[in-house]
């Protein structure tokens, strides 16, 4: 059945079976990647905590290099740059987020992109399909049958181009929403845990914690 549509869908379709191509590897790698990067920072927070506590500054580096994700690399920043004082700690944390983020929104445009495009291609070979009919039309004028072979395969072609081009998009829109959450929710661990970390540096752990949102 795959191949009779790949046959009868026209020029587009094989672009977009490399948009669809595309947009799996993409939603595929990111959902691995914001798997990765989203840890528990309620349990990492209170780990660096106690450990700070006891003024191992090198365990608390330690436990930041072992644990992935940008939460763990924005508190070894805070750490790292604990001598330069509150302003300094914050300036290192922004400039850390500053390289975190890139690494969260890397492929998103391009997923994006496929489903906005997906359909206006599909609507293309539509209109490709119309086209090779009226064409169809203009060679044979009356001379058509009802079974005109040309002519149902150019409908066929452009209602093949237009599904296939919807089938793309509506995934992929799901997809990108979704995944765009998954950052979201991962921002707001790092900006959570910044605060945190900034202020047991500070006050030697002895303040209030802050909330740390516990989605993973």
């Amino acid at each position: 059945m795959l191949r009779t549509f790949i046959d009868s869908g026209g020029a587009m379709i094989w672009p977009l079976l490399l948009m669809s191509a595309a947009a799996i590897v993409v939603i595929i790698e990111r959902l691995l990647h914001y798997h990765r990067a989203q840890i528990n920072s309620v349990e990492f927070i209170s780990g660096v905590r106690i450990v700070l506590k006891r003024g191992n500054i090198l365990e608390a580096v330690s436990i930041c290099d072992a644990t992935p994700g940008p939460v763990a690399r924005l508190a070894k920043a805070a750490i790292l740059n604990r001598d330069r004082g509150r302003d300094g700690m914050r300036e290192s944390l922004e400039e850390a987020g500053l390289l975190e983020v890139p690494r969260l929104e890397e492929k998103l445009n391009l997923l994006a992109t496929i489903a906005q495009v997906a359909p206006l291609m599909g609507l293309l070979g539509t209109v490709l399909g119309f086209i090779g009919m009226v064409k169809v039309l203009a060679a044979k004028g009356m001379a058509l049958t009802a079974n005109d072979v040309d002519l149902l395969n150019g409908v066929w072609e452009a209602m093949i181009s237009m599904a296939f081009g919807l089938a793309l998009a509506i995934p992929c829109y799901i997809g990108y929403n979704y995944l765009v959450s998954r950052m979201n929710s991962i921002l707001l661990d790092m900006e959570k845990a910044s605060s945190e970390i900034l202020n047991i540096l500070t006050n030697g752990g002895k303040e209030q914690a802050y909330e740390i949102s516990e989605e993973s």
